[in-house]
């Protein structure tokens, strides 16, 4: 019995284009995001993982190729933002 409407609850059938889905989980999407989300103003690239806004917005979006690439062009910014603003993590 639903208790804000005093019916009886009804059982929901799955509609039948999620019944063929399946039980797992698709894998993570690979990032390099440590949970430091501060952006340099100078640079405009997050001090955490060296991505733009703009990459960290439409990182979903991007095909597993592409994120790949970036993630290995990331290192090379790290010397864009100023040594002190970095020692502050």
């Amino acid at each position: 019995m639903n208790t804000l409407t005093k019916r009886p609850l009804r059982s929901r059938r799955i509609p039948p284009s999620l019944s063929n889905m399946t039980e797992t989980a698709p894998p993570p999407i690979k990032t390099p995001c440590i949970k430091v989300c501060v952006i340099d103003g100078t640079s405009g690239l997050c001090m955490g993982c060296y991505r733009s806004l703009p990459e960290v917005a439409g990182w979903g979006r991007l095909s597993a190729e592409a994120r790949e690439s970036l993630m290995a062009e990331l290192p090379t910014r790290r010397s864009r933002i100023a040594p002190e603003k970095l020692a502050m993590f």
